[in-house]
């Protein structure tokens, strides 16, 4: 996902869309920690997706407040 799609993103959309991206992260640590991922940057892909999630849902927060 772009950070395109991310702004285009309803907020609850937005929050679902963050809720499975932590599950999936956790889920690829567990089996990292278990079994070696073929590619071991895509944890640090999808906590970098989870910290562009974060910050969208902040900004508007924020615009909401200020208004």
């Amino acid at each position: 996902m772009k950070i395109a799609e991310i702004h285009e993103l309803s907020t609850n959309d937005l929050k679902d869309r963050l809720d499975a991206e932590v599950a999936t992260y956790s889920q690829k640590k567990i089996n990292h920690s278990i079994t070696p991922l073929d590619n071991p940057a895509q944890i640090t892909q999808s906590r970098r997706m989870i910290a562009r999630m974060k910050t969208e849902l902040r900004k508007r927060e924020l615009n909401n407040e200020s208004k």
